[in-house]
């Protein structure tokens, strides 16, 4: 902070002329400063008294000191005139919304003090600045503090590029969060990002559910130039501390990597809770998924592959056996074959292989993020059975760790935070399924297991609300629909001025990113996945203090970074 007297911040945008607590604050826009170049979503400042309000801009409005004006406005060509009112005549109002308050620099002494909520709002005429490179630190961190574990560089603000906002890693790993955006608004790169951060400072360990094969390892794609050009993969980047799970190892070698593990599915691993989003899907009514409970109470676990081996009147017996309507066993059979198809698919007991999802508990339990790459089998009735299946045993798994650390309080006993990436969310976590399938009950129930959702989707609304009640921190990119605008807004406070940033958004690597790991709202250009950022990694905070791994192996890791 600098000394009192003149303020240290250079770009005066106006002054203070009206505003209420619960309704926001009306700034005049300092004459000589173009309407246009106050964007909506900017980070501004209002310096009170005795406090800075962290402010953002939300509407901007044309006004007129007299309505004479306005009936007989100056021509396109009389720009002198057109100057001359220009501030008093005529001017801009802009809306803006304290999202924080904390001393300002009148007060040294409190310099110290943690961005608090707005209890009051500030004096008539107070002055508005654009933030200042310090004022986004102070609010959002910056990576070098806490030892470089705790914040992550994810973007800037609008304007602002050698400012850069930062997320609370150690919030962000306590809650489930998403990130909502429609197709092509580039959800997979900020997804990209987060990830990248939860691994390089470790805070997080990972699974990632890879439908497109986009995460694990590097790829062509397109750029805005229109050229091809290399992505990394998190593979790429964390050799030593990502490992590949694949349903189809030989489209993964086609990408240059060979999986640590090949993923066989056994019929004896899936429940009747793991089909439940796929009714939509395979066109299963109700009658047909609830007959699966019936196979299930009659046969155990040996239910599915008894229904697929049934032949002929072997239907008429099961339903005889089970109570279940003999129609309905016949489209659940007809449906659930789809599966045959696929080689990563068998109804052969998985007792009689090694069983690779205890491998990929291991890797978890050691420290590894997984991606679970789905190769050929982008298919989404694939993603979802997966999926579930998967996850359901991994809460369990997570369940009985938290409770033996709360016998031990062994700090060895700790589960180690897991983070779970799933794409096309709304499938999993759709109203009336939500709270039967273990991604529903993750996002409610889990975080006290150390276990979280990172939620990726183009249709938020399309989500269970409770569901969205519990996410912590959005990134939202583009959204068309009122709905979804609506929907990603859920349990946020002032959603409808966060809902006019959202309509102003760009299409591409803008995001309002908001919730529990920011202190306030905030519109960000978001940084570019490129090798510039891969470079900012090997050059982290976090690799000199050995949170991730030791110095040597993170040497290994980031050492040879490639086009």
């Amino acid at each position: 902070m600098l000394d009192g007297g003149d303020s240290f911040r250079e770009e005066t945008l106006g002054i203070i002329t009206h505003g209420s607590l619960t309704d926001g604050i009306e700034m005049k826009l300092e004459p000589g400063t173009s309407v246009e170049s106050v964007t909506a979503g900017t980070f501004a400042v209002i310096e009170g008294e005795q406090f800075d309000f962290f402010s953002m801009i939300t509407d901007v409005e044309l006004e007129a000191a007299n309505e004479q004006i306005l009936l007989n406005p100056p021509t396109p060509s009389d720009t002198l005139l057109r100057d001359v009112m220009q501030g008093s005549g005529t001017y801009a109002t802009v809306e803006l919304k304290p999202m924080l308050m904390m001393p300002n620099q009148d007060h040294p002494e409190l310099a110290d003090e943690e961005p608090r909520s707005v209890k009051t709002i500030p004096a008539h005429f107070s002055r508005v600045s654009k933030a200042s490179a310090d004022d986004v630190a102070r609010v959002f961190g910056h990576e070098t503090h806490d030892g470089g574990t705790r914040y992550f560089h994810v973007g800037h603000p609008i304007g602002m590029e050698e400012s850069p906002v930062c997320v609370d890693l150690a919030k962000f790993a306590e809650r489930s969060n998403a990130v909502f955006g429609k197709t092509g608004t580039g959800k997979t790169f900020l997804t990209r990002l987060l990830l990248a951060g939860t691994i390089c400072t470790g805070r997080a360990v990972n699974l990632v559910f890879d439908m497109h094969s986009e995460y694990g390892t590097g790829d062509r794609q397109e750029a805005e130039d229109g050229q091809a050009a290399f992505v990394k993969g998190l593979r790429d980047l964390f050799p030593s501390t990502v490992s590949i799970f694949s349903l189809d190892p030989s489209t993964t070698r086609e990408r240059g990597h060979n999986p640590d593990h090949e993923v066989h599915l056994h019929a004896d691993q899936i429940k009747p809770a793991d089909i439940l989003p796929l009714q939509d899907t395979l066109n299963l009514n109700a009658t047909a998924a609830e007959s699966s409970y019936m196979l299930r109470s009659a046969y155990g676990d040996d239910w599915l592959r008894t229904l697929l081996e049934a032949r002929g009147d072997e239907i008429e017996r099961l339903a005889d056996e089970t109570g279940a309507h003999q129609s309905s066993l016949e489209a659940l059979k007809r449906k659930l074959a789809q599966f045959e198809q696929y080689d990563f698919f068998t109804t052969r007991p998985s007792q009689d292989d090694h069983d690779v999802l205890d491998a990929l508990l291991e890797a978890i339990d050691s420290g590894k993020s997984v991606v679970l790459e789905f190769g050929q089998y982008d298919d989404l009735k694939v993603y979802l059975l997966v999926a579930n299946a998967i996850t359901r045993r991994i809460r369990k798994a997570y369940e009985a760790k938290t409770n033996r650390y709360r016998q031990t309080q062994n700090a060895a006993d700790k589960p180690r935070p897991l983070m779970i990436t799933i794409e096309e969310a709304h499938k999993f976590l759709a109203p009336g399924i939500a709270q039967e399938t273990p991604f529903g009950k993750i996002a409610r129930e889990m975080r006290k297991f150390f276990v979280s959702l990172l939620v990726v989707d183009q249709r938020p609304s399309a989500i269970d609300e409770e569901v969205l009640s519990q996410i912590g921190t959005k990134m939202i990119a583009k959204l068309s629909d009122d709905k979804d605008m609506g929907a990603a807004l859920v349990g946020t406070s002032d959603a409808s001025s966060l809902r006019s940033i959202l309509a102003s958004l760009d299409a591409k690597q803008q995001a309002l990113l908001l919730g529990h790991a920011v202190p306030m709202p905030i519109v960000v250009k978001t940084r570019t996945y490129d090798q510039d950022f891969y470079d900012a990694l090997r050059s982290h905070p976090a690799r000199s203090n050995g949170s991730a791994s030791s110095p040597d192996e993170q040497d290994q890791e980031l050492g040879e970074l490639f086009y």
